[in-house]
């Protein structure tokens, strides 16, 4: 596999063959190269716009791989050079909202609200410092009982689906976002399969370790569950790598296997270990704000910009497929979440049935 950081630097080294008489081969001249990068952003041309709207859920159940890292990044690179971006916080813990320096506490609206309340995402869509191009939906511990609120409710899968569809049929054409990014929690629970119901595709982070891989195939089990009986349109679309020690033969590994068996679905861009990138979070900021030249703010643009290009490519969608209808037996959502006959048997109901007991 190529070296990550040579492939920073043969990108980055293109992007300035114009200066002359510069040696950029000293670590002072490379991290002010990609910081000026980044802090010129609007001054360079903007990302390729995707053929349509992109939903992605950043899934995977397994925590630290990187997923919030991977949302947060991934939403300022696009934003800052020139997409519309709404990042949707699902995790009760409310990184996500920390990290782009959105009010997450108590009685702050927030997706929720949102899912289980009746306020519309628009009234929970709150700005960001970042760029003018990034709004978040943030989520405070209130969404930690979610899951038990929504098992009554009818078409509980559907919920935050419908809350998107709503809100992108009510912006204007030109504000609508180029991508909607949605944070999973680190399980395979009610609020993961809201969003695998919502998204039409799915991002895997994948961290550059043996773990990293045993609970994928659980993942795919479920997300070929969801595209079977829930959300005919989803697909597994991107792959990244993150958290790449190229000091480790485990990485290179690791890296190889997952290219072999997912072959072009993984990103070429690499995420590498960074102290900055863990920083960033406890000021309230992405790494791309926080220290714009580290090569961790360098590989989240490259993989941002390798995530634009191959959105422009895509067709735009004529509709949204319609939900499969529910057949006889246990619904889909016991299968996935694992829940016991009387739960399974509560949610009848979706289909306009009567309760037997």
């Amino acid at each position: 596999m190529t070296d990550p950081g040579e492939r920073l630097r043969s990108s980055l080294a293109a992007d300035q063959a114009t200066t002359a008489g510069v040696e950029w081969d000293t670590p002072i001249a490379m991290e002010a190269m990609r910081a000026s990068r980044v802090l010129h952003a609007a001054d360079q041309e903007p990302l390729p716009a995707p053929g349509r709207i992109r939903v992605m859920t950043i899934a995977n159940q397994k925590g630290g791989v990187g997923k919030t890292t991977s949302t947060v990044n991934l939403g300022v690179a696009l934003a800052i050079f020139g997409l519309r971006t709404l990042v949707i916080d699902l995790d009760p813990q409310g990184n996500t909202s920390t990290a782009l320096g959105v009010d997450h506490s108590v009685g702050t609206p927030s997706i929720y609200d949102a899912l289980v309340g009746d306020s519309t995402l628009a009234e929970v869509t709150h700005p960001t410092t970042a760029s003018p191009n990034l709004t978040c939906v943030p989520a405070t511990i209130d969404l930690a009982g979610a899951e038990i609120e929504l098992v009554s409710v009818v078409a509980r899968e559907y919920r935050l689906r419908r809350a998107i569809e709503l809100y992108l049929q009510e912006l204007p054409a030109d504000q609508r976002p180029h991508y909607v990014l949605i944070d999973c929690p680190p399980s395979l629970g009610l609020l993961t399969l809201n969003a695998l119901v919502a998204g039409d595709e799915v991002l895997i982070p994948i961290q550059c370790e043996y773990y990293a891989l045993e609970g994928l195939g659980q993942l795919l089990s479920n997300i070929d569950l969801v595209k079977a009986h829930l959300n005919p349109g989803i697909s597994v679309s991107t792959i990244l790598l993150t958290m790449y020690d190229g000091r480790t033969k485990l990485a290179d590994q690791v890296a190889d296997e997952v290219r072999s068996h997912f072959g072009s679905v993984v990103l070429t861009a690499v995420i590498p270990r960074n102290v900055r990138v863990s920083e960033a979070p406890g000021y309230g900021q992405s790494v791309l704000t926080y220290d714009p030249g580290s090569r961790g703010a360098t590989s989240y643009v490259e993989a941002a910009r390798e995530l634009a290009f191959r959105g422009a490519g895509l067709k735009p969608q004529v509709a949204a497929p319609p939900p499969a209808p529910v057949v006889a037996g246990p619904p889909v959502a016991a299968l996935i979440l694992g829940e016991p006959p009387m739960a399974s048997r509560s949610v009848g109901h979706r289909a306009g049935r009567e309760d037997p007991t």
